[in-house]
């Protein structure tokens, strides 16, 4: 006989009159059907909807006393709709279509289903019922189900519902995974008690039972799916709360299959079958409380259902929540961290958890059919038993007797390709406390842990184990800062402790070649590195000291300095990894930021780099970290840059020396120019001689045999204007380049004509021929980071630069008019920022501005330095999520610097208020 588990109980409730008083409405409702009659129902609904408003409000401020109480909170909301669901009810029963003697077909059952079944309602959650009828309908039954769904639907409630037979029920719980899961929740709330208990029965012997395996499987799938649909991490930037990775739906998946294959009847029950402990029930409890109370913060704040923790949100709920500013860590961020290490400790209880589940069934599967009794046999390995591909401590006190075995299990699991049994995954979460000074200082630990680092199959999923066992923290307690955190923008997509796992892995993916394609010059360069144990180090520790206040390089250095000769290093891998440490964001701001054909730039790279060992470490360890931030963050375009920066560093550390001066550079392009041009090559001398040698030295070669056949065709036709683009594969951008006589304010013209396509400029070259023309290359991408490659994005782009160089379109408005690229940019505060240096170039001033990303800055920046008197030769704009930096290669009028203080300070001021949020709001209103 099928064990039926016992009805689902509402929890209790504190001080429930001061929501509702039922008894109270209940007399009101009744005395309003005796006074009005039929035409009562008005001043019903009136009276329920004050009800309804008043419980709400009085649950709102309750949440506002008590920010942490999610439970309390949700059992509140479920207590308040049973209570309205219940005098719906009797009225309805008593004074809409009252019955003397009912037949045995005329009873009805109301039933909680979904997270109303659990009592786990959100302010605004929907309210799921599922109406139950002995057999095929009365009519009586249809209309007192019709009448109660009016009245909610009067209510403004959202109401999802069924109605059906038992018999009905049975059959499509058997096929419908969705009914079968809101059955399982299934909790009574009115009407006839013994239909629901021949309901449950029934549930319970013809559809769960024998179905255990079969709903573990469909969930899991179904989980699976849902994870994928919703990034498949826990550590996106504005995670579900409800349906993300380690978010409310995992915990309910735990319960839905431990209630399923268990006969659980809640969460404590779990404890009982040994599916959790009872410190992990706790944690359980923790978790989802915390959770469910965000989720309740964030309908209260937007008065409807909303899930998604958006970056808006993040700063309300924190505020709510008394989440304060510490050093370092602002309280936005110190919420969103302990939002992570939540849906951290969800994700670890989950896998404990499943993987019970799966060694229950697979010890099932053993002990019967054919094979009974045949199995693989197990082995030893260093004391450790390992069976079916998983390494697991052979007794419970393993780790206590020696508690470098933590690092070990991990250490073994890497270099043997195996997985760590739950079992002793559970083990080493709760010995983890026993890693202290002595286990740190531990020579062997920490050797064991160096090993794992730069283990040669997959480190990174051996460090998430360790990680999510809470060992990884504890051996390395500066890495336990930085768990969970994360920063509040819109470029880093994933906590610290993720992106640096990430990191990891994608350095030990380069070094076995498998990712040549995107990385060849890292793929060849990593075996030439003297220690490649150093650069596995410097990857682990380049973002350990965010979040202390401070520049996190400088003080990531001096964590390393004291962290590496622990770790076993010598004192020249030290001195490497300090130094990659210090300077490992230099490579990606120089390729970025800085003009890579001025030589100044190469210099002062050098200067700071001085040797090809640190050059090939810093590059590798550039591309994972640029690669670690998030999907997209790395292009062909940035390969291309970092490649560019790379060669031309590794040609003046070899020679000592450029290999050509200025002279044989020039020539050098023009050959190669002539050899791309073939029967145009006349072109070099004709048209070549006209544009100054700055322009053959920044220009590649390809790039300049286009140029001079668009000039030759612009010089022929009537208004002198060429516009040509095509997709730059090589960079992974569209090359637009425009021929046109040249006019003081051209670039800032074309960059809006661009920007009103909806193209993206990453890069600019500005050149004026002798003749008086002006030949302007850009890069321009999409709004994600591809190139322009229809044809009708292609024609869009031609007519809009031909429209704003002639005049035919205002730029001005329009250009305010679009929205951010961005939607969710409002939520940041983003001051702009001027800076100058007149040292990193022999013939420019470099100006860079840090501001708001908006479709119209760049072209606002270029008309400020028009309206300045300055002309500009570059530009390299590199975006950060809700932030860009633009910087500028310009001189005055005359060819010269910029280097007066008054001057510059009044270019510092047109460029701030060009880039400012006011300006905007300004340009909004014209």
């Amino acid at each position: 006989m099928t064990a039926v588990p016992g009805p689902a109980k509402t929890p209790r409730v504190p001080r429930q009159r001061a929501i509702v008083d039922r008894r109270l409405l209940a007399e009101q409702v009744t005395a309003l059907a005796e006074e009005h009659g039929a035409d009562a129902r008005p001043q019903i609904v009136e009276a329920l909807h004050s009800a309804l408003d008043a419980g709400r409000a009085e649950l709102a401020e309750r949440l506002k006393q008590k920010p942490a109480a999610g439970y309390e909170c949700v059992h509140g909301h479920s207590f308040l709709i049973d209570q309205l669901v219940r005098v719906i009810h009797d009225y309805v029963t008593v004074h809409v279509y009252p019955i003397a003697n009912r037949t045995t077909a005329e009873r009805l059952s109301i039933l909680a289903v979904g997270g109303y079944g659990r009592a786990e309602m959100a302010p605004h959650s929907d309210v799921d019922i599922a109406f139950i009828t002995p057999m095929k309908r009365a009519p009586w039954c249809e209309q007192v189900i019709e009448a109660i769904l009016y009245l909610m639907w009067d209510l403004g409630l959202k109401v999802g519902h069924s109605s059906r037979t038992i018999s009905d029920t049975m059959s499509m719980a058997k096929e419908d995974l969705t009914i079968r899961t809101a059955l399982l929740e299934g909790r009574f709330i009115w009407g006839d008690q013994q239909l629901y208990d021949e309901l449950s029965a029934r549930f319970w012997s013809e559809v769960v039972s024998g179905s255990e395996r079969q709903f573990l499987t469909q969930k899991l799938d179904e989980r699976n799916e849902r994870h994928k649909r919703m990034g498949n991490s826990r550590y996106v930037v504005e995670p579900n709360i409800k349906e993300g990775k380690g978010g409310l739906r995992d915990l309910q998946t735990l319960y839905w299959i431990g209630k399923y294959i268990h006969r659980a009847r809640n969460a404590a029950d779990l404890v009982d079958v040994g599916l959790l402990t009872s410190q992990e029930y706790r944690s359980f409890r923790r978790a989802e409380g915390y959770l469910l109370a965000v989720r309740c913060h964030m309908h209260d704040l937007t008065d409807r259902a909303e899930d998604r923790l958006t970056f808006d949100l993040q700063r309300q709920v924190a505020e709510r929540m008394n989440f304060a500013d510490r050093p370092g860590k602002s309280a936005v961020e110190r919420f969103m961290q302990f939002y992570f290490l939540q849906a951290k400790r969800v994700g670890s209880l989950t896998g404990v958890f499943l993987a019970h589940l799966d060694q229950k069934f697979a010890k099932k599967r053993a002990s019967s059919g054919f094979f009974a009794g045949w199995g693989q046999k197990s082995r030893t390995l260093k004391g450790y038993t390992v069976f079916g591909g998983k390494i697991k401590a052979p007794t419970d006190k393993w780790f206590r007797d020696d508690p470098v075995r933590l690092i070990e299990l991990f250490q073994l699991a890497e270099a043997e390709g195996l997985e760590v049994h739950p079992e002793t995954m559970r083990q080493a979460d709760r010995d983890s406390r026993l890693i202290n000074r002595a286990v740190r200082r531990d020579k062997r630990a920490n050797a064991l842990f160096l090993s794992l680092l730069g283990g040669r199959n997959d480190p990174e999923t051996a460090l998430r184990w360790m990680n999510e066992a809470g060992v990884f923290g504890r051996f390395v307690p500066d890495f336990g800062r930085v768990n969970a955190q994360m920063q509040f923008d819109m470029y880093h997509h994933y906590t610290v402790d993720e992106h640096t796992i990430r990191a990891i892995g994608l350095l030990n993916k380069i070094e076995k070649g498998e990712l040549k394609d995107d990385h060849p010059r890292a793929t060849r360069i990593i075996h030439k590195l003297k220690s490649r144990r150093a650069l596995y180090v410097a990857v682990l520790l380049h973002d350990i000291a965010k979040g202390r206040g401070g520049d996190h390089s400088v003080l990531g250095a001096e964590v390393a300095e004291e962290l590496c000769p622990r770790f076993g290093l010598d004192e020249e891998e030290t001195e490497l990894v300090a130094w990659l440490v210090l300077q490992h964001l230099l490579m990606s701001s120089t390729a970025q930021k800085r003009d890579l054909t001025d030589p100044q730039t190469i210099e002062t790279f050098v200067a700071e780099v001085q040797s090809l060992e640190r050059l090939r470490n810093l590059a590798i360890l550039t591309a994972v970290d640029i690669r670690a931030v998030g999907p997209g963050t790395w292009n062909s375009w940035k390969g291309q840059l970092l490649g560019e920066l790379f060669d031309g560093a590794q040609e003046r550390l070899r020679l000592g020396h450029m290999r050509h001066g200025r002279k044989e550079r020039v020539a050098a392009k023009k050959a190669a120019a002539s050899e791309l041009l073939g029967d145009n090559s006349a072109l070099v001398a004709e048209v070549g001689d006209l544009l100054g040698d700055a322009y053959w030295i920044a220009e590649p070669e390809d790039i300049i045999a286009l140029n001079l056949v668009q000039y030759d065709v612009a010089r022929k036709i009537e208004d002198h204007l060429s516009i040509h683009c095509e997709v730059y594969e090589k960079r992974g951008a569209t090359l637009v380049s425009v021929i046109a006589a040249d006019d003081a304010g051209l670039f800032y013209r074309i960059a809006g004509g661009i920007h009103l396509a909806g193209a993206n400029i990453i890069d600019a070259r500005i050149h004026t021929a002798k003749s008086g023309y002006a030949v302007d290359n850009f890069l321009v991408q999409d709004q994600h980071g591809q190139p322009f490659s229809e044809d009708t994005q292609i024609a869009r782009l031609k007519t809009a630069i031909t429209d704003a160089l002639t005049g035919k379109t205002s730029l001005v408005p329009k250009l305010a008019a679009r929205p951010l690229p961005h939607r969710q940019s409002k939520a940041f505060s983003v001051a702009p920022r001027v800076n100058f240096d007149n040292e990193a170039s022999g013939r420019f001033t470099l100006i860079e501005v840090t501001a708001r990303d908006r479709p119209a800055l760049l072209n606002r920046l270029a008309h400020a330095l028009y309206q300045s008197n300055l002309i500009v030769q570059s530009a390299h704009i590199t975006a950060y999520g809700e932030r860009v930096v633009d910087t500028f290669y310009v001189t005055d009028l005359t060819g010269a610097k910029v280097t007066a203080k008054e001057r510059l300070d009044e270019i510092r001021n047109a460029l701030l208020e060009a880039a400012s949020d006011e300006k905007q709001r300004q340009l909004e209103k014209v």
